[in-house]
């Protein structure tokens, strides 16, 4: 007698809802799940999201594939706190990976971009141990995963913002971004399946109207700002001379030079020294960053009289343009950008080669 062969049983969309509805009713309990350390959140996420990968591939396999990506993400944690910036821990989303929160961004290109690689090279290793393993003990899941963190790590490293290749690409050279705009294009193409050529077409979308802002629609775009000081000068001498005091609302110009401390309390700031000839005025300030002054102005004239003697407040507005603050976040020295240059490429071409050799083994 022949042994019917039990049909695989469909997962209905329904046990979504049901599982959705479960969460929900347990809200404490996941509230205080996610209040349980720092990591809270990033349990909770894990487990939904092989929960939701399990519905598309054996619960195996969506094990390996969180597993994989958390070994990913805490390659971004370890290169970041070798930086010395704090991040949070990886919070997952399923279908589309993991993410950290920086609470300190970088401040150059070279930091960004060795965080930014930290996370594909971490994961590669990864990819290479299930690899390893899965061969060894011959086993077609645990080569499925290794295959699929070579190919998502290898995702990773398109030059598009916000995957880790358009960050790695600040230290490069941004010209890498231009080839992630047209390879982008390509790659949906080729992606196949509606959803990921949806996903993948809003993080182009995305990328590219960054560029648009940036290198064409603000691309000579000044930007202003202004601050305010106020001075307390000693006018005891102007009363003697009979000098006509101004009123509050005088406004003028005042002249002014600027330069940069070399040494000192202030090295490295730039300071303003404004004047005013006609009483002798004469008073320096910092600005909060290197910048093109535009206008010194005096707006409002205060007077003030103290026990030991009559004064004037003069409250200044130095109106001031910011130098390059995004040209000089892409500063790399030569040295730098070949070493992350020869790494970047170096990680692709291995990848490339993984994937093949994942084919020509022939376990999967």
């Amino acid at each position: 007698m022949e042994e019917k062969k039990k049909q695989p049983r469909k997962k209905s969309p329904l046990a979504l809802g049901g599982f959705i509805a479960v969460l929900l009713s347990q809200g404490k309990l996941l509230l205080a799940a996610l209040k349980f350390g720092k990591v809270g959140g990033a349990i909770i996420s894990m487990f939904v999201t092989i929960w939701a990968y399990a519905f598309l591939a054996p619960l195996p396999f969506a094990i390996g594939i969180v597993v994989m990506i958390l070994i990913h993400e805490l390659g971004h944690v370890l290169a970041a706190k070798i930086k010395g910036l704090p991040v949070s821990a990886p919070v997952f989303i399923p279908f589309l990976g993991a993410l950290i929160t920086m609470k300190k961004n970088p401040t150059d290109a070279a930091t960004e971009a060795f965080i930014g690689i930290g996370g594909p090279i971490l994961g590669t290793v990864g990819g290479v141990a299930a690899f390893g393993l899965g061969v060894y003990i011959d086993s077609p899941v645990i080569v499925s995963v290794a295959y699929a963190a070579f190919y998502l790590n290898l995702i990773n490293l398109l030059p598009i913002h916000p995957l880790d290749g358009g960050r790695i690409s600040t230290a490069v050279t941004r010209w890498l971004w231009i080839l992630g705009l047209i390879g982008g294009l390509v790659f949906i193409f080729y992606l196949g399946h509606y959803v990921n050529q949806l996903i993948f077409f809003v993080i182009w979308a995305m990328f590219a109207w960054d560029l648009y802002k940036k290198y064409v629609k603000y691309r000579k775009h000044e930007e202003v700002v202004s601050v305010s000081t106020r001075f307390e000068f000693a006018a005891d001498h102007l009363l003697q001379q009979g000098y006509m005091i101004p009123g509050e609302n005088h406004t003028r110009d005042l002249e002014y030079t600027t330069y940069s401390d070399l040494q000192g309390a202030g090295e490295g700031r730039q300071v303003i020294v404004m004047s005013w000839l006609g009483i002798g005025f004469e008073g320096h300030a910092y600005l909060p960053q290197q910048s093109t002054v535009k206008r010194v102005q005096l707006v409002k004239v205060e007077r003030v009289q103290k026990e030991n003697g009559f004064f004037l407040g003069l409250q200044v507005q130095v109106d001031f343009s910011p130098l390059g603050i995004q040209e000089r976040y892409y500063e790399v020295p030569a040295s730098t950008r070949w070493k992350f240059g020869i790494a970047y490429l170096g990680l692709v071409l291995f990848l490339l080669y993984m994937i093949r050799l994942v084919h020509q083994v022939g376990i999967i």
